[in-house]
């Protein structure tokens, strides 16, 4: 007698691994897109809060301070272009307009959220209206809507 598998018993598992294989592959793609969701909320969170930080260490949120650059109000990764291709870490915050982007450099890049801050240390959080046909950008900005708004540290509504 021989031992080993029949063609029959391979078949019937290579059956088995297949129906598994199209039961999970659509639940990681979507696990995928939750976590780039949740990472771009986050982002957008983390930039206020640090922001917020940054006044309560200064004193003051004005950006006239040439020498205030990104990298030292928040470690977030911000891009001057909504492609994603330019780094905005040495970049004045000073009257300028940033973006968080989901996936940088990539040609499914898409800039989510629109940063700009105005002299007198307003901070706005924006959408974008190119990115609206992007899934992951519409669910962080779902997820992030109380923070698209404008946030003003020091600005003309603080009386001091």
């Amino acid at each position: 007698m021989r031992r080993g598998f029949t063609m029959i018993e391979l078949i019937f598992v290579i059956v088995i691994l297949g129906i598994l294989a199209a039961v999970a592959i659509p639940k990681l793609a979507a696990t995928r897109d939750d976590a780039k969701i949740s990472k771009l909320s986050a982002n957008v969170s983390t930039l206020v809060s640090d922001a917020a930080a940054y006044y309560t260490s200064q004193g003051q949120a004005n950006w006239k301070n040439t020498n205030t650059k990104w990298q030292d109000v928040t470690n977030v990764e911000l891009y001057t272009d909504q492609r994603g291709t330019s780094s905005a870490k040495g970049t004045t915050v000073a009257g300028s307009t940033v973006y968080i982007v989901a996936e940088p450099n990539s040609a499914d890049a898409s800039d989510c959220f629109k940063i700009t801050t105005t002299t007198d240390g307003n901070l706005t959080v924006d959408t974008n209206g190119t990115a609206t046909t992007n899934s992951v950008c519409v669910g962080a900005q779902q997820l992030a809507a109380d923070l698209i708004k404008t946030h003003s540290f020091g600005g003309q509504r603080i009386a001091r």
